[in-house]
């Protein structure tokens, strides 16, 4: 994903924060990737979308826009306890299987992993990319 994409993708869960985005003009996963803490305590203030919710949409922004993610994808490495550029770049393919594999496991899915040693290796390198060129 890169970051003058349209905002789409959002999880159901999270449609008020979506429509609160998108009525505030925020319309790109760049724009919302560089929301600060205050517009976000503005955005929740403003409507019923949650500052909770609109910081996890940002983190989802971040991983997506940094490491070229689905929005998707991004929110499989969050929830599985992978929220951030420097937590997918420290660890191993190994590990990033194992927790995403757990969390598709507790949630009884049925589908097979969407995440196996290869892509488990591209996100890494593409983590690690990303952090020597910060």
């Amino acid at each position: 994903m890169k970051p003058e994409d349209p905002l789409q993708d959002l999880p159901q869960s999270m449609r008020d924060e979506g429509k609160q985005l998108l009525t505030s003009g925020i319309t790109t996963w760049g724009e919302l990737q560089a929301l600060d803490e205050m517009r976000i305590s503005r955005l929740a203030a403003s409507g019923r979308a949650s500052a909770r919710n609109l910081r996890r949409l940002k983190g989802m922004a971040d991983l997506a826009c940094s490491l070229d993610l689905a929005p998707q994808d991004a929110a499989l490495l969050m929830h599985a306890g992978l929220a951030t550029v420097t937590a997918i770049a420290g660890s191993t393919p190994q590990e990033l299987v194992t927790r995403t594999g757990r969390l598709e496991r507790q949630l009884r899915s049925g589908r097979p992993p969407v995440v196996d040693l290869a892509l488990a290796r591209r996100w890494i390198l593409r983590a690690r990319e990303r952090q020597n060129t910060n």
